[in-house]
This record gives structure tokens, C-alpha cells and sequence, in this order.
């Protein structure tokens, strides 16, 4: 019998089987974005779910609903714009990316584990406006995002050879500034859930818009300018 027998089965392609190769697939960030895609696509699809209008109303008791209604729409419009701008900050960060390695895929899974409780929490948001221990428990779930979101971001800017770019350490003040910023306001807002949970409510609000607004002076301003083409 010869050493390549027709019974026995093909040898797999070099190229593909090699070490290298996998090393090659593992790294690629693809897997990693298209997971975390579909984790922020699932939770503002569970977000507007909460919001659901009972049948059979009558022209007089539709208004009180609607009445009723207003703290889940207001919860879901903030918590809605909150995920928005991670989402938007993830994929600023990871269009940058090269290549990923073990600890970052990690990093990320923890962060959509943070993500993942903001449905949770915008629900308690919506049932309970005016109780302090919901706006605590709202803020705790967005400070965590935070907190997680920094860290990924500390991470990559502290081993430039997962980026396409290269070093971005002067880039990094503007993008731990935009990170530490929501924390801040985050904390006041459970610092006046018990006395003024309008207020707590209007401070989650604001967090989304601020980020929107700081990032946009960033881009506008001369001295700023180049720094802040890396974030949206």
C-alpha cells in the first residue's frame, strides 16, 4: 500500500490549518463587532418594548394612560440615547482596531454584560420614578457602562499594535475626559435622588446630550480639532 492511500482523507490546505491561520482568525475583530452589534441591537429592541398601550380603551381613560405612560417613555427616551452613545463610542474605538487578543475580547465581554442590564434597569426607571433606590440603581448600571467603557479604552491606547493607526496617546486626555464626564453626572444624580428625583431623572437626561455637545465643540474648536476626529 502506498503512504497516500485513496482511503485516506485529504490533508487540509496548509494556509488555513496552520498556526498562524487561526492565530490570523482569532485576531480579527470582525466576530467581536458583529457580537457586540447584535447584544445593542437586542437591548433598544427591549428597550421600546416596554412601552405598550393596553387595548380596548375609552376616549376618557386613553389620556389617563397616556399619563401613566410618560415615565416609561421618558425612561425609555434616556436610556435609548444612552446606549446610543456607547454604541457610538464602540464603534470609534473599534474602527480603529487592527487586530484584537484574548484580554480585549474579555474586556468587551464584560462591558455587554453592563450594557446587557440597562433594560433591566431603565424598566425600574419607568415604574418607579420617584423612588430613590430605582434612580440608584439606574445610575450604578450606567456608571459600571462607564467605568467598563474606560477601561477598554485605557486598554487599547496602552498597546498601540491592535491599532490600524498606530499610537493615539495624544488622543487619549479628550477620550478618557468624554468617559469620565457621564461618571460625574451620574454621581450627582444619585446624590439628589432622595430629595429631588425630578432633578435625578433630568441629570440622566442630560448625559447624552453633554456627550453630544462636548464632542462637537471638540471637533469645531482649531486646537481640538485633530484630537476629537476620533470621536462622534
Amino acid at each position: 500500500m502506498t503512504a497516500n492511500s485513496a482511503s485516506d482523507p485529504p490533508a487540509a490546505p496548509r494556509a488555513d490549518g496552520s498556526f498562524d491561520g487561526i492565530q490570523r482568525r482569532l485576531q480579527n475583530p470582525d466576530r467581536v463587532v458583529a457580537l457586540t452589534d447584535g447584544v445593542f441591537a437586542i437591548i433598544l429592541t427591549l428597550l421600546v418594548l416596554e412601552i405598550a398601550v393596553p387595548k380596548d380603551l375609552s376616549h376618557g381613560s386613553l389620556g389617563t394612560v397616556l399619563e401613566e405612560l410618560r415615565p416609561t417613555f421618558f425612561a425609555w427616551v434616556i436610556s435609548f440615547l444612552i446606549t446610543g452613545m456607547h454604541w457610538v463610542s464602540h464603534r470609534d474605538l473599534f474602527a480603529r482596531l487592527r487586530v484584537v487578543n484574548r484580554d480585549l475580547v474579555w474586556l468587551n465581554l464584560l462591558f455587554l454584560l453592563t450594557i446587557g442590564l440597562i433594560p433591566f434597569a431603565a424598566s425600574l426607571l419607568g415604574e418607579y420614578p420617584d423612588e430613590p433606590i430605582a434612580l440608584h440603581l439606574y445610575g450604578a448600571v450606567m456608571i459600571s457602562v462607564s467605568v467598563m467603557r474606560i477601561i477598554i479604552y485605557r486598554y487599547v491606547v496602552r498597546r498601540p499594535a491592535l491599532l490600524w493607526a498606530g499610537d493615539v496617546s495624544e488622543h487619549a486626555a479628550i477620550g478618557f475626559a468624554l468617559g469620565a464626564v457621564p461618571i460625574v453626572i451620574y454621581g450627582i444624580a444619585m446624590a439628589v435622588a432622595a430629595v429631588r428625583p425630578p432633578l435625578s431623572v433630568f441629570l440622566f437626561f442630560s448625559v447624552p446630550l453633554v456627550y453630544f455637545l462636548a464632542v462637537t465643540l471638540l471637533r469645531d474648536r482649531k486646537s481640538t480639532r485633530d484630537e476629537a476626529e476620533d470621536f462622534s
